[in-house]
């Protein structure tokens, strides 16, 4: 139900913010992670995770830093809503390794579409979908976000919760790419240089993992 609220959230955001506001405001989730763990489950961040954050959140600003406007204040305010509710999620699963947390992504996709039908039957007396959109709707749900939360789900259980929001941060990187190939939408000099610096920022925790995976295999 929560994870369905962030879904429900993020929507609502693309429609009453700008899109550079909705991306930059849901890439404080490595914040929110890296805060929560800290305070909930007492993982300690560690130097080199403490500079991909910073480099990470660097190259955010850079991407999106021109096209940021205030915009409309609902719809930054919901926007907050999908870091919040990721970051609960993540807590949950770090807190519970050993429950099955894969139902819930079904529980929080079910739900936001039962709230998206009230709000739509609400608003609007005739509700009309094309077959188009909902076949658009169904390929990022069921692909997109369904693989993706489910992966992410399996990942986090043995993954460092800040970690975890470096490491999601490459999706800012891989937008503007997907855009390209498939639009023709060609980035700007500071797109490409923030992307630059979140994929260093993503290497270098992994790079950080390796090696402590080598030293555990070493000392036993």
């Amino acid at each position: 139900m929560v994870l369905s609220f962030g879904f429900c959230g993020y929507v609502y955001a693309m429609s009453n913010t700008s899109v550079a506001n909705t991306n930059f405001i849901i890439s404080l989730q490595i914040l929110f992670l890296a805060i929560f763990g800290y305070l909930f489950l007492k993982e300690k961040i560690s130097t080199i995770t403490l500079v991909s954050i910073i480099l990470a959140i660097t190259g955010v600003t850079l991407m999106v830093g021109n096209d940021l406007r205030p915009g409309n204040l609902s719809g930054n305010l919901a926007a907050f809503t999908m870091p919040i509710t990721f970051a609960v999620l993540i807590m949950i699963v770090r807190k519970f390794p050993t429950v099955d947390m894969i139902p819930a992504q079904f529980v929080a996709g079910v739900s936001s579409c039962l709230i998206g039908l009230s709000v739509c039957i609400y608003y609007s007396h005739n509700l009309m979908v094309s077959p188009n959109d909902i076949f658009l709707g169904f390929l990022a749900g069921f692909f997109q976000v369904g693989f993706g939360f489910i992966f992410i789900t399996i990942g986090a259980r043995s993954t460092p919760s800040a970690m975890v929001g470096v490491i999601m941060l490459s999706e800012s990187v891989l937008g503007p790419f997907w855009a390209f190939l498939f639009a023709g939408e060609r980035a700007s000099l500071f797109t490409l240089i923030g992307g630059a610096i979140i994929l260093f920022a993503v290497l270098l925790q992994f790079s950080s993992l390796l090696l402590s995976n080598k030293k555990e295999k070493i000392i036993n």
